[in-house]
């Protein structure tokens, strides 16, 4: 069995602001040890439940954050930038069976992470017919298009309870909560135990998971900076729809991801 786990960062236990979420800022260091510690952890669960190849995307700014040493030697690291519309699930095909998130957080337009986002902070929000978009989102249903089930998600309680609306099936970690600009976390050990187990319970019960596709999907976004709104107007079939925002409907969830790629 050939699973894909997903690691960002801004949804680990101890993330909070962001002078700590890129390579070289001064409290990364910490992060980029427990961004391995949870990847770890979701890979042993991985493997548990009859894994035999895992593959590990570093997901987060440069690609490049994780020490690799340590791992299983089921694992494969893809490090750094596919540059193509799977962005954050880059190198992922139809023979995969499951898909893991780890470190993941609330959208733009949340407040249940300090560090909510998504994709990049030059936006507002970004909208999947009219709801709420996350980077989890995004890449679930690009997944799901091909035929792999997202099974398991750890980050913010909040950001948990975003997936259940979208995939009950889909088992989650709350490892921490936001308020206001601060967090609460479990601690490291207690987190990663629980991303252990629920991410073997996820992979053993990946045929309860089912994302629905959508027949269209229209993607909105709402930029802070009213000139990225004109600028992605120029991409063909988007739509501007008031000064700082725009709208793009695709036939199918790549199309969208590709103008995604793009424009946002």
């Amino acid at each position: 069995m050939k699973v894909y786990i997903s690691v960002d960062l801004e949804g680990l236990v101890g993330a909070t602001c962001w002078s700590s979420t890129n390579l070289g800022d001064l409290e990364h260091g910490p992060l980029a040890e427990e961004m391995k510690r949870e990847a770890m952890a979701a890979a042993f669960g991985a493997i548990d439940a009859g894994a035999d190849e895992v593959y590990i995307k570093d997901a987060h700014d440069s690609g490049r954050n994780m020490d690799i040493t340590g791992f299983p030697r089921q694992c494969r690291f893809i490090r750094d930038w596919t540059n193509d519309p799977e962005s954050m699930i880059g190198g992922i095909d139809s023979s995969f069976d499951a898909l893991l998130f780890v470190g993941y957080h609330s959208p733009a337009g949340s407040d249940g992470n300090p560090l909510s986002h998504t994709m990049n902070r030059g936006n507002n929000y970004v909208k999947f017919k009219g709801r709420l978009c996350s980077e989890f989102l995004m890449h679930a249903l690009l997944a799901a298009e091909m035929g792999i089930p997202s099974v398991f998600l750890s980050g913010d309680e909040a950001l948990c309870r975003h997936v259940g609306e979208w995939d009950p099936a889909i088992r989650t970690v709350a490892v921490k909560r936001g308020i206001g600009s601060a967090t609460v976390s479990l601690s490291p050990e207690e987190a990663c135990e629980r991303i252990r187990l629920a991410a073997a319970e996820g992979v053993h019960n990946r045929n309860e998971c089912h994302m629905e596709i959508p027949d269209k999907l229209t993607m909105e976004i709402s930029f802070k900076d009213h000139f990225r709104a004109r600028r992605a107007a120029c991409y063909p079939g988007v739509k501007q729809t008031g000064p700082y925002t725009v709208e793009y409907t695709g036939e199918r969830v790549r199309d969208v991801a590709t103008a995604r790629m793009f424009i946002l």
